[in-house]
């Protein structure tokens, strides 16, 4: 099993959009009490709402009183590990003119192969568990565009490659220490592939999607795989950014 290796300092934490926005409060605030000037103010707002970790919050209001209001990265707890393990049901989602989606508690294969042909994949992985500390997911896509959504603490890590089309990487950052790492590879033709981090979704009925919406067998598209389950849902692409 791979050794799993993260940021020990917790403040290399990816920030989110809310945590922006309190350290915007706090310096707007300052601004109304005369610690900085209004040029100051400009400048720090423009660096807080560019930051990717909580070092960076940091740097722009070091010199401030403390303040209740600004955000602190989370301490890792004991969840960590019960999100590692499990047995996966599936390797693989394909999409030819149709749509595929995985979501909701799926156990995360080390290594998972997405391919959309004309077509749309949306994984998302912030209720999954990961069958070992360090899985891999590839996304080839033709014409078609792949979604992938992580949660925010995890460890993230695209390098794939975009021709007359688009391959995000604005996720690729550390995680809390003990959280999974992601490694996104793959290759874009003429389409997409967005990798995003987004905050868990509130707790909801459990679902195991292992056949992505099936109802008495795969939907129109839909590619079966080795386990015999449909690993797709003919619902069209989702929305990605090519």
């Amino acid at each position: 099993m791979s050794e799993l290796s993260g940021p020990a300092d917790h403040s290399l934490m990816r920030v989110s959009d809310s945590d922006r926005e309190q350290a915007a409060d706090v310096l707007r605030e300052a601004a109304g009490q005369g610690r900085i000037s209004l040029d100051e103010l400009d400048e720090r707002l423009e660096s807080a709402y560019a930051a990717k970790t909580y070092a960076d919050l940091a740097a722009v209001t070091h010199d401030l009183p403390p303040s209740a209001r600004m955000p602190a990265p989370p301490v890792q707890g004991a969840t960590q590990i019960s999100r590692i393990g499990g047995t996966p049901r599936s390797k693989f989602s394909v999409a030819i003119m149709s749509g595929a989606r995985r979501m909701g508690r799926w156990v995360v294969p080390p290594t998972y192969v997405s391919v959309a042909v004309m077509g749309g994949i949306e994984l998302d992985l912030r209720e999954a568990q990961f069958s070992e500390p360090v899985v891999t997911l590839h996304a080839y896509t033709l014409m078609g565009g792949i979604q992938i959504t992580v949660p925010e603490d995890v460890d993230v890590d695209v390098s794939g490659l975009a021709f007359m089309g688009g391959f995000d990487h604005n996720a690729s950052g550390p995680g809390v220490a003990g959280a999974p790492q992601v490694r996104v590879l793959g290759f874009a033709l003429m389409g997409g592939v967005e990798v995003r981090r987004k905050p868990v979704k509130a707790k909801r009925t459990p679902v195991e999607p292992g056949t992505q919406g099936y109802i008495g067998g795969p939907g129109p598209g839909a590619i079966s795989d080795a386990t015999g389950n449909g690993t797709g849902e003919d619902n069209g692409p989702p929305a990605v950014r090519g």
